[in-house]
């Protein structure tokens, strides 16, 4: 495979946007009619590594990196910025953000080698440094731990990670997993209650909710990402049950017209099967 260069990017970008002898599909193309497939190669990207194709992988990063070329040219058709601002902004952003690294804010300067800051000091100077940013740019700062800026579009499980993350730091949460364990049982009861006492659909989602954000919570003080967590076992989940229908194909059977218990006997071959693959 030929090296291509960052450069050679920029310009297959530009043929595709070129009024005369461009792409027409590419022309029509604006912000708004971009960003869905931004979005889509975003969650294919974190498909690849839910899954760990890696060779997967590296082709979605490409599309994923060819939307932001797409949306940099845009910019730049409007006389916004170009690509080249888009990575002057992030380097220096970065080398501001890792003065641990970069101890005189130069791609240059070299960190001591007595400089022993940990991870968590990592992150504490980062919002800190974040909070002076804002504060440059005339922004008031938030009174709130919260966060100020969390993107609609950010999957659910996550946007609750990040919050429960927010408060942490100000002290509200528990110290270990322990009682997350016990948040979640007690959410549990509280499900079967609204459904027991017939209390309506919505107090059922309502519970379902806490119960969820529970989980998310359970997640978070185990080191695990909730979003991932739940990509694999849907994964599973589709690859297991895709296995039972092959299976009840290959000895005659329509998958549908089985008892539930012979499903079930399907499932657990399933599981043998993927557990020792």
């Amino acid at each position: 495979m030929s090296q291509s260069s960052l450069e050679d990017l920029l310009y297959l970008m530009g043929r595709l946007r070129d009024p005369e002898a461009g792409c027409p599909w590419d022309l029509e193309q604006d912000f708004t009619t971009i960003a869905p497939y931004t979005l889509e190669e975003t969650c294919e990207v974190l498909d690849a590594i839910a899954s760990e194709d890696f060779d997967n992988l590296r082709e979605e990063l490409g599309d994923l990196l060819f939307q932001v070329l797409f949306h940099s040219r845009m910019a730049e058709e409007a006389g916004h910025f170009d690509f080249h601002q888009v990575a002057a902004g992030l380097v220096e952003k970065m080398v501001r953000r890792h003065p641990h690294v970069f101890p005189a804010g130069t791609l240059e300067s070299i960190k001591s080698p007595d400089d022993e800051t940990t991870s968590d000091q990592v992150v504490e100077s980062w919002q800190a440094i974040k909070q002076k940013e804002k504060q440059a740019k005339g922004e008031k700062a938030s009174q709130s731990a919260m966060p100020t800026k969390l993107p609609a579009a950010l999957p659910s499980l996550t946007r609750a990670f990040k919050l429960q993350k927010a408060a942490a730091k100000v002290g509200f949460d528990w110290p270990e997993a322990e009682p997350v364990f016990d948040k979640i049982q007690e959410e549990i009861e509280e499900i079967r209650e609204a459904v027991r006492e017939k209390q309506g659909k919505e107090r059922v989602a309502e519970e379902l909710g806490d119960l969820l954000f529970a989980c998310v919570n359970l997640g978070r003080h185990l080191s695990v990402d909730p979003d991932m967590s739940l990509r694999k076992a849907s994964d599973k989940f589709e690859k297991r049950f895709r296995s039972m229908e092959v299976r009840a194909a290959e000895e005659g059977y329509e998958f549908q017209q089985l008892s539930l218990d012979e499903m079930e006997a399907y499932w657990q071959q399933g599981k043998v099967s993927q557990s020792s693959g």
